[in-house]
């Protein structure tokens, strides 16, 4: 419950307007029940370029602002999977070689009721690598409620964005609560790719890429349980103006069948095109 008022409690700072709480149907335990925070996202125009989600932590770990501006800005990777550790939500951060400490990341979430250990940290040709393992503080273990992780990505991408202005335009969040909204804007109907495949003898997975936007992780779990398929666990990545997730999904604990692969591609398409469908329109 502590967790969940949270999330609540950080989902207000985004916009005075609320709506009404709703219940997700869940048949799954991964994702447990919850008031709807993250709905708010999903008015127009909700949100200013002032808007925040965390309260400012200290500039003292700011890193240093004197980089080109001719300098190639790398793309902006959050990672957050729930599949590599049986125990924990793990986190992976990637922006070039520019991320730092990320101690000011690392306090947000613990505002959040987390418990933060930082793994490690390593270099490849895409830069500086910074992975986290996640836990709820009042019971250790991994995160389940799709309201709370998308607070997590939200609460990452917004100190990402403060600490490192430049990654604003990189980021498809940067429209919404970030300095320099992107240059490029992305055509939803391009972008959005659905695939489902079988996993194994239970289970089937479903991969969607699409333009990102705020809610985005709660909105997928939705409709996705309102079609009666069980989210069992998966991975959600943030890549830029880019999402891209993946969900092991199963009914009656059985792989999804062809019928119900196409009617569950047909509604993720649908709402995904369609993100702003007006409530008078029903």
């Amino acid at each position: 419950m502590a967790v969940a008022m949270a999330s609540c409690a950080l989902g207000a700072h985004l916009s005075n307007a609320i709506l009404k709480a709703s219940e997700t149907r869940v048949s799954s335990g991964f994702f447990i029940r919850g008031a709807k925070c993250f709905s708010i996202f999903h008015q127009r125009k909700l949100l200013s370029a002032a808007t925040t989600i965390t309260p400012r932590a200290s500039t003292s770990t700011v890193e240093d602002a004197s980089q080109s501006e001719n300098d190639t800005v790398p793309t902006p990777v959050v990672i957050i999977d729930q599949d590599s550790d049986p125990d924990a939500t793990v986190v992976e951060i990637t922006f070039g070689d520019r991320l730092g400490a990320l101690l000011d990341t690392m306090n947000a979430l613990k505002n959040l009721g987390l418990n933060v250990v930082k793994a490690n940290v390593f270099l490849d040709s895409s830069g500086k690598h910074n992975k986290f393992a996640i836990t709820k503080a009042d019971t250790g273990r991994k995160v389940d409620d799709p309201e709370l992780l998308e607070a997590i990505r939200l609460t990452i991408i917004n100190n990402l964005i403060e600490y490192h202005p430049e990654s604003s335009a990189q980021l498809a969040m940067g429209a919404a609560f970030g300095i320099v909204p992107p240059k490029q804007q992305i055509d939803v109907d391009i972008a959005t790719h659905i695939r489902i495949n079988d996993d194994g003898p239970n289970r089937s997975l479903l991969s969607v890429e699409t333009a990102d936007r705020p809610g985005l992780l709660v909105d997928l779990v939705k409709i996705i349980t309102d079609i009666s398929i069980a989210v069992q666990s998966g991975e959600f990545d943030t890549e830029g103006l880019l999402a891209k997730a993946k969900f092991h999904v199963s009914y009656k604990d059985k792989p999804i069948s062809k019928p119900l692969q196409l009617v569950l591609a047909n509604s993720l398409r649908y709402f995904l095109r369609r993100p702003f469908t007006e409530e008078s329109s029903f």
